[in-house]
């Protein structure tokens, strides 16, 4: 670990005029201690390359560089944040590249070279679409080895959920498809500027080499979608949309049509997938 030479976070966001904005899901985490234990989480970094999206005044960003990060690219919408980025990056020369743009438009794929870690306090607004797209790309192994990443509480204990629970859900079944989920650590609200309204969890997920169970990824992500939006009817009517030859499919994936979403396994969807694809 090499120190850090940069003023406190405050002093930075005092300096460039920063305040979070809600618009754009910022919530800044301050505490240097927490954004290096952030960074620890994800590992040896000395040989990866990290992405990082919302970076904000630069927090985590000097923690994963701090940490030995051999390079860092950090996505970044917010404009404001750019000069603090930028006295980041003179810093530690070479080591970090700043892309202004939408993580939900931009590619940040040319700019980085495998292995790839990624780390980030997601801003809320995308956080979940973004952790979606990172597990369902169409080929596996994808171009991350692991990802960890700062959720709302709530979210963290749904990838984490097992089947059963009230928790368990979409999020829940593609997470535990190709990744082993892990919740690190939890952290209070005031940790944070300004204090959101809930709780947030650091969430570990480090990719499976191959899915646990064969499936073709649109259509389990399509099954699970069907049952778990209408969570609360039996999957014979949840499941409606697959088709009249329902009943046969879940006969044959061993489902009973009385259950409901929560209480299948994720080996049951992946066999329901692959009896909806080969019919």
């Amino acid at each position: 670990m090499s120190p850090d030479p940069l003023p406190p976070l405050r002093e930075v966001i005092a300096a460039h005029g920063l305040s979070a904005r809600k618009t754009l899901g910022q919530n800044f985490l301050l505490d240097l201690n927490l954004t290096a234990r952030i960074a620890r989480r994800a590992g040896d970094l000395t040989a990866c390359d990290v992405l990082e999206i919302g970076p904000g005044p630069g927090g985590l960003t000097r923690a994963l560089l701090a940490e030995g990060a051999r390079h860092v690219v950090a996505v970044e919408r917010d404009r404001r944040c750019l000069p603090a980025l930028a006295e980041i990056a003179a810093a530690w020369p070479g080591r970090l590249t700043v892309l202004e743009g939408d993580a939900l438009a931009l590619d940040p794929l040319p700019h980085l070279t495998p292995p790839v870690r990624v780390v980030a306090n997601l801003p809320y607004n995308v956080g979940t679409e973004l952790l979606v797209r990172w597990l369902t790309p169409p080929d596996w192994p994808p171009f991350w080895q692991s990802l960890t990443l700062m959720f709302q509480k709530e979210v963290a204990e749904r990838i984490v959920a097992a089947p059963g629970s009230k928790a368990y859900g979409r999020l829940s079944i593609l997470a535990q498809w190709r990744t082993e989920p892990k919740i690190a650590f939890e952290l209070p609200a005031r940790a944070f500027t300004p204090p959101p309204k809930v709780a947030s969890a650091v969430v570990h997920l480090e990719r499976l080499e191959a899915p646990r169970f064969p499936a073709n990824a649109a259509t389990l992500s399509r099954v699970v979608a069907l049952a778990f939006g209408q969570r609360r009817k039996m999957l014979r009517a949840s499941l409606k949309p697959l088709g009249p030859d329902l009943p046969a499919l879940l006969a044959e994936a061993g489902i009973a049509p009385t259950e409901r979403a929560e209480q299948v396994p994720l080996e049951a969807f992946c066999r329901l997938a692959r009896l909806v694809d080969a019919r």
